[in-house]
């Protein structure tokens, strides 16, 4: 940008302002007469500078877009060469079975670390997402890996000083060395959000405000409530800046979280989450993202592609072929709930099912419940989509008729569906999934996955105790999540190649957004030089 500044002052790339009246290094006397322009060029200059500065924020009130990183892409610090593609998902399938047993399964005990009785507590699941983000914080900031997780709320980090810790790769955030870290009292509405607060140590004028969160896996943070000012690396290559967010300042962590990473980046419905805590001059309470396929073979260019993730009023799905569904409140807060009132295998319409409370004599029976408000959650940490065990039985059913493939079962044990065959194509039906007022059309990759060379599985399984609508379900769809009108969008989208588009939009961008930066420094530097000669010939007509 440095060089476009240079050329712009020489006039050479770009048009002249038609308003102009001297290049750099023209001098008009009749421009410094003495009489009223004086006065007027002096009061430009300062409204000018107001213009520069409401075009420098001009893109945060249009919201911005950030990396979203999945752990086994090759782009992720996490990523292991020696790991084969199919090992890679199986992990990631048997992570989604223990991320679904913590919606339903939470851990809320007391932690025998903290004295208080009156420690704070979350009902809420494990932090082990599969996406990752890079943020800094504080001033000045201090760059941190976390999970983006639309399973939790609380964004936290590990701070220094560190009581006990996991260990990190990046260096801890010492709170002591920014100048914008303050933290929370404990009489704080903020403090309130939390499901329990504790009163902490004396902090300059206020007790603090201290949090423990464990996790179903046993895994914990506790730590201290506080506001600071988070930086995300937009794709337009300007940061960025978030001020006043809540976080927790974690001085307590333990549990199954990886060395590379710095905490958690919570995106959901609660008021602590990222999502939540956008400011209206963001656009906030939207946010979407764009899911793009993992490859493979490692050395296949769509593995250095990142998925993305947009908010503010830049994370709205919109257009021709967005759908929307209600999301439903429900407690807690934190999980998004949406509600499926049945499942399309091809043309044959499966209504949605599960066990009827009022089945007494038979348990097992399923029975129809579409007007059951709320039956699915959507989640973009489990990689899995877990369906009641009565409404999965008629999915098999419709697909074993649909697909003509030897069946065979999972060696590893996990999936139900799987077939023997080598080809790609295997016939595999369009599986339409029914939200409320929202037809969402699943192709093959939102639905089976190759997990040996001759064998291909159904990416669904079932479960008694909770349905969730995973995120290879939702690769290759603009989802938009918004938490004023309370709806979740979807859009058919080739993600890889929406956002090669949106690396070229943001080019032009750059390129209009430096033509008009260029262009208003200039006509700055030239009011500057105006200004400048303005008061000396003033100030010498008074002499004379």
């Amino acid at each position: 940008m440095g060089g476009a500044f240079g050329r712009s002052l020489s006039g050479g790339d770009y048009p002249e302002d038609e308003h102009s009246h001297a290049r750099l290094g023209v001098y008009d006397p009749s421009m410094y007469q003495c009489s009223a322009t004086s006065a007027s060029n002096m009061n430009h200059f300062p409204l000018a500078l107001l213009a520069f500065f409401i075009l420098l924020t001009q893109a945060n009130s249009h919201g911005f877009t950030a990396d979203l990183i999945h752990r086994d892409s090759t782009l992720s610090p996490w990523y292991n060469s020696s790991v084969s593609h199919y090992d890679r998902l199986h992990d990631a399938f048997c992570r989604s079975v223990t991320r679904a047993n913590r919606f339903v399964k939470p851990i809320i005990t007391s932690s025998s670390s903290l004295s208080s009785s009156a420690d704070i507590q979350s009902r809420i699941i494990s932090s082990n997402g599969e996406y990752l983000m890079n943020v800094s914080i504080g001033t000045p900031p201090v760059e941190v890996l976390g999970i983006a997780d639309t399973g939790s709320d609380l964004i936290w980090t590990q701070c220094k000083p560190c009581k006990q810790c996991f260990n990190q790769k990046p260096p801890l955030f010492d709170p002591k060395k920014s100048s914008t870290y303050r933290s929370i009292p404990c009489q704080s509405n903020s403090c309130t959000y939390l499901e329990e607060a504790a009163c902490g140590t004396q902090d300059n004028e206020h007790e603090t405000c201290d949090y423990s969160y464990r996790y179903g896996d046993r895994s914990f943070t506790r730590g201290t409530l506080a506001v600071e000012t988070f930086t995300i690396g937009s794709t337009t290559g300007h940061p960025v800046s978030l001020p006043k967010i809540l976080f927790g300042c974690g001085h307590q962590n333990g549990g199954t979280f990886d060395e590379s990473g710095s905490g958690l980046i919570g995106l959901g419905g609660g008021p602590l989450s990222l999502a939540s805590q956008l400011t209206k001059s963001t656009g906030g309470g939207k946010f979407s993202y764009c899911l793009v396929p993992l490859a493979s073979n490692s050395k296949n260019p769509n593995n250095n592609v990142a998925s993305k993730i947009s908010f503010g009023s830049a994370g709205i799905v919109s257009g021709a072929g967005a759908v929307s569904t209600p999301l439903v409140a429900k407690e807690p807060d934190t999980f998004y709930y949406l509600t499926l009132e049945a499942i399309s295998v091809g043309e044959k319409r499966l209504a949605y099912k599960t066990k009827s409370p009022n089945c007494k004599d038979s348990p097992a029976v399923a029975v129809a419940v579409a007007g059951n408000e709320g039956n699915i959650i959507i989640d973009s940490g489990t990689t899995l989509t877990f369906l009641p065990p009565g409404f999965y039985d008629d999915l098999v059913s419709a697909l074993e008729v649909a697909i003509n493939a030897e069946r065979v079962s999972d060696p590893r044990g996990i999936l139900s569906l799987c077939f023997r065959s080598e080809s790609d194509d295997i016939g595999v039906p369009v599986i339409t999934a029914h939200f409320k007022g929202a037809d969402v059309k699943l192709q093959a990759v939102n639905t089976f996955a190759r997990m040996e060379d001759d064998l291909v599985c159904l990416t669904m399984i079932p479960s008694s105790d909770v349905a969730i609508f995973g995120n290879l379900a939702q690769i290759n769809f603009l989802v938009g999540y918004d938490l004023e009108d309370r709806t979740v969008s979807f859009k058919p989208a080739d993600c890889v190649s929406v956002l090669k588009m949106e690396e070229g939009k943001n080019a032009l961008r750059m390129k209009k957004c430096c033509y008009s930066l260029c262009k208003l420094q200039r006509n700055l530097f030239i009011l500057f030089v105006k200004y400048i000669f303005s008061t000396q010939h003033t100030q010498s007509c008074k002499r004379e």
